[in-house]
């Protein structure tokens, strides 16, 4: 029996609601970094201060400029539609179907078939294609990943992990200045005692915890958008489809980043993801697992 869009759509909110969660989880590890740095300069509260102005300021510009970022780190290039006529008219298509501003379109010149979406809401949104994605995608599946991107947009998940790389940006900054004072910084060690101790051993882990933190969200991001995606064109078979040849291919995108990798459709270092090991250490689920649920979607 196929799963319902009623069941769907629970699952949607569900995922949500994790992935405020794993943000939350964030803000904690963040203000325990700053309390922990306070605690180290004898005044817990200048240190709790300090990592809130540092994470207003990131998160600022990562809101404001994240996507002028991840488009250039990937070589995008922008597009008219004289350019891409097919791809051009299926945005478009999708974007009046979601009720949203038709995105800007970008291209990668790549010959590893991927995609990804960016920017701060609809209204200021981005989609950019691989050129091997193109070459190797019958029209119902490139419209499959275009609302796979879309949905990234229409549910603003583009926010939400532009959020997420800024605060892991901000964790691996307080506990590279945390490690080096403790290390450096010659005040008495005594001072604080078996606080200091934790603060240590919490700047020497956040970095590990941050990451997996960014990875269970992305991962939870994924199967949202691909049941939104499959919802949108009431088609899950082409997404489907679109994941299998891309698994058929497994080639790694030439100027992937791990700082921008949980943004693409399918993971560009190892767009495959088969083995356990692998998924726990990965910004995508299994592509297996993803094209079950869609199956299941259409059965």
């Amino acid at each position: 029996m196929g799963i319902t869009p009623n069941h769907m759509y629970s699952e949607i909110s569900r995922n949500k609601r994790k992935t405020w969660v794993l943000i939350f989880l964030f803000v904690l590890v963040i203000l325990g970094l700053g309390y922990a740095f306070g605690i180290y300069l004898g005044d817990y509260q200048f240190g709790i201060i300090l990592a809130v102005i540092i994470s207003t300021v990131m998160s600022l510009f990562g809101y404001y400029k994240g996507d002028v970022v991840a488009l250039a780190s990937s070589g995008a290039k922008p597009i008219q539609k004289k350019d891409y006529p097919e791809l051009y008219r299926l945005v478009e298509n999708l974007s009046i179907a979601s009720g949203i501003t038709t995105p800007k379109v970008y291209v990668i010149k790549d010959p590893s078939p991927n995609a990804f979406a960016t920017g701060r809401d609809p209204a200021h949104a981005s989609i950019a294609v691989t050129t091997g994605l193109l070459q190797i995608m019958e029209k119902r599946e490139l419209e499959g990943v275009l609302a796979h991107e879309m949905s990234h947009i229409n549910n603003y998940d583009i926010r939400v992990m532009t959020i997420v790389v800024v605060l892991v940006g901000i964790v691996i900054l307080l506990s590279d200045w945390m490690t080096r004072s403790f290390i450096f910084g010659g005040r008495d060690r005594k001072q604080g005692g078996a606080l200091l101790i934790i603060g240590f051993v919490l700047a020497i882990l956040s970095p590990l915890f941050a990451e997996l933190i960014k990875l269970a969200v992305s991962r939870q991001r994924e199967y949202l958008a691909d049941a939104s995606g499959a919802l949108l064109t009431r088609y899950p078979e082409g997404l489907a489809s679109a994941l299998k040849k891309i698994a058929h291919h497994d080639r790694p995108l030439k100027r992937a980043n791990h700082a921008t990798a949980h943004m693409f459709l399918a993971n560009p270092f190892d767009p495959h993801v088969a083995k356990k090991f692998e998924s726990m250490f990965s910004s995508h689920p299994p592509i297996e697992k993803r094209i079950e649920r869609l199956t299941q979607m259409g059965g």
